[in-house]
């Protein structure tokens, strides 16, 4: 363990929907207090189940409030019965005091450049003038490269790339995919791309207790993630089964805490008269029920991508393609290496589709035997670059020190 004393991280995840963003951060932070005595993570985030989770020690979280983006792409509020103006200024306002306060020596912001509705800009130019070093995390795949242009044209990313980022840390390897290519970036902030891998997940220190459902028998595990968009995931593994004759292997459904109420209710009914499925609604704990299962379906997030390789399970992926082809990119390239299985959501709900799927999941090689090198060391990489920087900087003070304490 590294000691760096009075070392400060400060991640922000704007966290709009769904559990991808939160799951990604906390892993980090996890990881870095873990591997350095004296360091503390503060998470600013907006995602409204943050308090569901557990933190270890020296790793907190400042919830601002949320929003929610539409079906036609625009935001609201998500609680506040306020305009959607009154919450960004509400979200910059408590970001920016919180990293004057905090006053981090490095921020790390994940996927939006200059946050959500540009919030972070601010904070962003307040801190590169006070020498915190800033770094944008980048999961492997963020969109089509034509997609993505226009899209950070539209948010001026790029001159933020350009001007007020030191760092540019990828989550994901370039020989799988590299969202940085064909988006006309210069040679200059190219050079401030470090490729890290995947973040690898790990079970808990103190291991739950969980009540597997199905004793000690193998099953499968489906997961749509934080499950807002994974309703036809979930119904076609439901059709699967009501459909097949023959017994698969047992499957449980984990719901996510984004599905609608009336989904998890219809679903939740459904799997009662079927004996060998079992939903779940939400867990913060995933990895008991990943470790235990004899191979995983899912929708092909960043997070669930990552849990399937670290456990090393055959996985079957069913991307989504709206809004966003993330999913689907990621899912082929994967495919591609030998690393999963990929059934796309144009065939849904063909039954005997996904039932040849489910039999022929558990047959499957693990990952690992796609042989892919450093696969899962971004962890390790982020946080040899983490030291590299601190070790660099001054240490603090020891007035500022007993200051901040007192």
């Amino acid at each position: 363990m590294a000691y760096l004393p009075n070392s400060r991280i400060l991640i922000y995840s704007h966290d709009s929907f769904g559990l991808g963003h939160l799951r990604r951060c906390r892993a980090i932070a996890h990881y870095l207090v873990g591997a350095n005595e004296g360091m503390s993570v503060l998470i600013l985030s907006g995602s409204p189940i943050i308090g569901s989770f557990d933190f270890r020690a020296r790793v907190d979280f400042v919830r601002i409030p949320g929003v929610i983006k539409l079906r036609n792409g625009e935001y609201t509020a998500l609680s506040l019965h306020i305009g959607l103006e009154q919450t960004l200024a509400i979200r910059a306002s408590i970001i920016e005091h919180t990293a004057a306060v905090f006053d981090p020596d490095i921020m790390i912001v994940d996927k939006e450049p200059l946050g959500l509705r540009g919030e972070v800009r601010a904070t962003l130019e307040y801190l590169k003038a006070s020498g915190t070093r800033l770094v944008l995390g980048l999961r492997d795949v963020l969109d089509d490269p034509d997609v993505l242009r226009d899209e950070w044209e539209r948010k001026e990313a790029f001159s933020a790339l350009e001007d007020i980022y030191d760092d540019i840390w990828v989550y994901g390897l370039e020989e799988i995919y590299d969202p940085l290519a064909d988006i006309g970036l210069t040679a200059a902030t190219r050079a401030k791309s470090v490729f890290t891998g995947y973040l690898r997940r790990t079970m808990p220190r103190h291991r739950p207790a969980v009540a597997l459902p199905f004793g000690e028998d193998p099953y499968i595990l489906v997961t749509p993630g934080g499950g807002g968009d994974g309703v036809e995931l979930v119904d076609w593994v439901m059709r699967a089964y009501e459909a097949r004759e023959e017994p698969l292997y047992p499957a449980l459904i984990l719901l996510g805490p984004f599905m609608d109420a009336e989904h998890k209710a219809d679903f939740a009914m459904r799997a009662q008269n079927l004996r060998n499925v079992r939903t779940l609604e939400f867990t913060p704990t995933i990895e008991p029920f990943i470790e235990k299962a004899i191979a995983i379906v899912g929708m092909g997030g960043y997070n669930t991508f990552c849990e399937a390789m670290s456990f090393d399970r055959p996985t079957l992926l069913v991307p989504r393609v709206v809004p966003r082809r993330e999913q689907a990119i990621r899912a082929d390239r994967a495919a591609g290496v030998g690393l999963v299985e990929v059934l796309p959501i144009d065939h849904y709900p063909d039954a005997d589709l996904m039932i040849e799927a489910l039999v022929q999941l558990p047959k499957q090689p693990p990952p690992s035997e796609a042989g892919i090198p450093n696969l899962l060391d971004g962890l390790k990489r982020v946080g040899a670059e983490t030291n590299a920087i601190l070790e660099r900087r001054s240490p603090r003070p020891l007035a500022e020190i007993v200051g901040a304490a007192l």
